[in-house]
């Protein structure tokens, strides 16, 4: 047998506040609510073609993975959303126009290769990187 990828299906993030999370991702990051599974905890979110699962602490799901993230540990380094449009200045403006911190637009490598990139953190810290067209 062979395994071949074909890109990421999705994320499962564990979050304090749901209402924060759907703020950030669908309000200011534009995923959709895909599926909600009150009864689990479990949101499901569309991005492009992939999924941002998220999860709530308080939830059925959620208690099985025990308390939030430890302060001084990660659970994940970031995962990476490719987005489009992608206007440097325009993204940043409009990120900390929302109250985010982001770090400076950088080339870095990814799927399509080296493209424009930054970091940002949602609101349970996790690192989200937001990448551009690969540069020919």
């Amino acid at each position: 047998m062979q395994i071949t990828p074909l890109g990421l299906d999705h994320v499962v993030l564990r979050i304090v506040d749901l209402d924060r999370s759907l703020a950030f991702y669908c309000d200011i990051l534009g995923c959709v609510m895909d599926r909600r599974r009150d009864d689990l905890g479990l949101y499901h979110l569309r991005a492009g073609r992939a999924q941002i699962d998220l999860v709530t602490l308080t939830g059925e799901l959620g208690q099985k993975g025990g308390g939030p993230r430890a302060p001084d540990g990660l659970n994940m380094d970031h995962f990476c959303l490719r987005i489009e449009p992608f206007d440097g200045p325009a993204l940043i403006d409009y990120l900390r126009g929302h109250g985010l911190e982001t770090d400076e637009v950088v080339q870095r490598f990814g799927a399509e290769g080296e493209g424009p990139s930054l970091y940002v953190r949602d609101p349970d810290d996790n690192v989200v990187e937001l990448k551009g067209p690969a540069v020919v």
